[in-house]
């Protein structure tokens, strides 16, 4: 970036702060916000009140107070943010994600702190959790929503609710159910995405998944390998059998599964003893670009029915994906999604796509503490936390705004190859997004960097590989040729 790019970037950063001026009743505190969204994108090392107050020359106990006490709407604001992504982001490919997160904390005032699990340092720790949904459109990333988990020790603690600033209205939740609370009032705010994921903690909660499909979401959900449910359809009472109604005993409950019926079994004895996954053969599908390589599992699929509802009975036909990681077989992650291969153009490798693009709200948790200072906040009130927990919503919605705009500039990406036995690039031009490989492909057998473009792009501007590899060799480069399968 040069020094005019640069200065854009403070002009791009005032108009986009414009539109959130109607959640202020007042120009000060309006201020204040581009006070505070200026030192969280700033090269602060430390992002809380006080550093953000001196660097903008604004007194601390002021922003402080703007957080904590000054009467703004940080509802519409949230709302706002995700309006703007309804707007400007939506795609029919979007995916959604559900997470949580830590934020270590000491002492035993702040709003919801209590020792539990903390992703942050990987144990139990004094902490405060927050429940997050995100959004993901090819390299666009950003979080839509920010709900503080309240503990029941907290829930049910008057004296400390009082004194934390909690509303009243507030009472104890799953963070399952926070989540689906963020996912319904997106949806009411327009969000659209193809699909939600999210990680095993969630995915084995049958709540989660039957309130997801009640708003009539699409989800592919990781699973834990005891999850539970059958790959043939179980049969189903509805009523008593003629000359059965009138016998003494227990009354039995209708509807309920046939005697006959086979237990819903664990996934991970379906893997190794159901017919169904026994007569399937490991196919290899290409996932992403990792640190040291290309990343492959191999897949099997049947379908599924899980147990639904009160009564726990089979619903409709479900989607088991059960994956191996190529170079750690030991490596399994178990996926069920409402969506069938080969129904309404669902393929599998757009499941498992979806199934394993749970890591960009890593990644914004990742940029957003490292970066942005989401977990720098040193206020300890139910409604300053939330407000903080926004803004920095607001403030990487911005920076993923910029780094997109800044990559469309490019037209032209490049593929280094060091497999070929040189150090040389490939120029990509505006080639689709690879999705899978075939298990013929030979991908595995170099090593090297290969990135694949993050995007894809309009069939109609297509680099040809034969000409280009043609050019190449010219040049006096080596070469080898690979099959790869694209999407777009």
């Amino acid at each position: 970036m040069n020094a005019k790019e640069i200065k854009n970037i403070g002009k791009k950063l005032s108009a986009f702060l414009k539109q959130f001026d109607d959640c202020f009743y007042r120009s000060q505190p309006r201020e204040h916000l581009k006070s505070y969204v200026r030192g969280q994108v700033s090269s602060l090392q430390r992002k809380s009140a006080e550093p953000i107050a001196l660097l903008t020359k604004t007194p601390p106990r002021t922003l402080q107070r703007f957080l904590s006490y000054v009467h703004w709407d940080e509802q519409r604001l949230r709302d706002r943010i995700q309006w703007i992504v309804t707007r400007d982001h939506a795609h029919p490919d979007a995916t959604g994600t559900v997470d949580d997160t830590g934020h270590p904390k000491k002492g035993t005032h702040t709003a919801c702190v209590q020792r539990q699990w903390c992703g942050n340092t990987g144990k139990r720790d004094n902490c405060v959790v927050s429940v997050h949904i995100g959004y993901t459109v090819n390299d666009f990333q950003c979080l839509l929503d920010s709900d503080l988990y309240l503990p029941e020790s907290w829930a049910n603690d008057p004296a400390r609710r009082e004194q934390a600033g909690i509303p009243e209205e507030v009472v104890y939740r799953k963070k399952t159910d926070i989540a689906l609370s963020q996912i319904s009032h997106a949806l009411n705010n327009g969000v659209r995405v193809f699909a939600w994921t999210f990680d095993e903690w969630y995915g084995k909660d049958g709540d989660f998944l039957d309130g997801l499909q009640a708003m009539g979401q699409n989800y592919v959900a990781e699973v834990p390998a005891n999850f539970t449910g059958w790959v043939y359809e179980p049969a189903i009472l509805l009523c008593p059998r003629t000359g059965k109604r009138h016998k003494r005993g227990r009354k039995r409950h209708f509807p309920r599964l046939s005697a006959k019926a086979l237990p819903p079994s664990e996934v991970q004895n379906l893997l190794v003893y159901s017919r169904k996954f026994q007569k399937q053969r490991w196919k290899k599908f290409y996932i992403k670009e990792g640190e040291k390589g290309p990343v492959v599992w191999e897949v099997k699929w049947s379908k599924f029915y899980r147990k639904q509802g009160q009564d726990s009975l089979p619903g409709f036909a479900h989607c088991l994906i059960v994956a191996r990681n190529v170079l750690n077989p030991k490596e399994t992650k178990c996926f069920v999604s409402n969506m069938l291969p080969g129904s309404n153009g669902i393929t599998l490798e757009k499941l498992l796509r979806t199934a394993f693009s749970r890591w960009p709200i890593e990644r914004c948790f990742k940029l957003a503490k490292k970066e942005i200072g989401m977990d720098h906040f040193e206020i300890r009130s139910w409604c300053g936390i939330h407000r903080h927990l926004y803004i920095s919503q607001l403030s990487q919605l911005f920076c993923s705004r910029v780094h997109q705009s800044l990559r469309e500039k490019d037209s032209t990406e490049f593929i280094s190859d060091r497999r070929a036995g040189s150090l040389c690039s490939i120029d990509m031009g505006s080639c689709p997004e690879f999705s899978a490989i075939s298990s013929e492909t030979g991908l595995l057998s170099g090593i090297g960097d290969n990135p694949i473009p993050s995007k894809a792009q309009s069939a109609s501007k297509r680099t040809s590989y034969p000409a280009k590899a043609a050019e190449i060799s010219n040049l006096g480069y080596p070469s080898r040729e690979i099959t790869l399968l694209y999407s777009g």
